[in-house]
């Protein structure tokens, strides 16, 4: 089962029977086996390959080191952000992501990872996740990721959590311009995505020149 302990939010709630398979695999990996059926399995990807379709922004985290409580303190952040996080079974995610045509996070899905689904603020979701693992020394460690279904890598994801938040853009906008906000709000939202992948572009590119001198 690709996710373990995630919170219920709109459009993606666990009934008893996911609840049943998920306690499976957690017996399963206690035991270094695998007890779910081809069926559950197929069932379990085809839930995982919708909702890698549904969102375009996902970041990838490792989220190696931390404890229980600090993971549940992860999710209480980011529902705050109207963000998920949830841990993904990487064998049943790569072939999710293949089928839901998300290419980009397969080399992303390795080792123990957790992915978070952003609401329609990406940069609350980044800052969000950002400002956590600063607080938990650098846990869970941001990976990369999609924004607005293109990859974006961990500088982009930097800056992209740097920037204000969605609302607080749209208010200064609105005072500023006298402009109704769902005016504002789509072209807002390519502002952001536009620029988090150009600062980020730009920050690769320092990073990749030699030293002068």
């Amino acid at each position: 089962m690709m996710l373990l302990g995630a919170s219920p939010v709109r459009g993606w709630q666990f009934g008893r029977p996911l609840r049943r398979v998920v306690s499976r695999c957690r017996h399963a990996r206690t035991q270094g086996g695998d007890t779910l059926n081809r069926d559950e399995k197929a069932a379990a990807i085809a839930r995982l390959t919708e909702r890698l379709r549904d969102k375009d922004t996902i970041l990838a985290t490792d989220f190696r080191g931390l404890s229980v409580k600090e993971m549940s303190a992860l999710r209480g952040r980011l529902r705050g952000a109207e963000a998920e996080f949830s841990v993904v079974k990487n064998t049943f995610a790569r072939r999710a992501a293949s089928e839901a045509g998300r290419e980009a996070l397969l080399p992303l899905l390795d080792g123990p990872c957790g992915l978070v689904w952003a609401g329609d603020d990406a940069a609350a979701a980044a800052k969000a996740l950002k400002e956590f693992g600063d607080g938990h020394g650098g846990r869970p460690a941001i990976t990369g990721g999609l924004l607005d279904g293109e990859a974006i890598d961990v500088a982009a994801i930097e800056h992209l959590a740097a920037l204000p938040a969605r609302e607080q853009l749209l208010a200064n906008l609105a005072s500023g311009l006298n402009a109704p906000l769902s005016g504002l709000a789509g072209g807002l939202d390519a502002l952001i995505s536009g620029l988090a992948r150009t600062l980020g572009a730009v920050a690769a590119r320092r990073e990749a020149e030699p030293a002068e001198g």
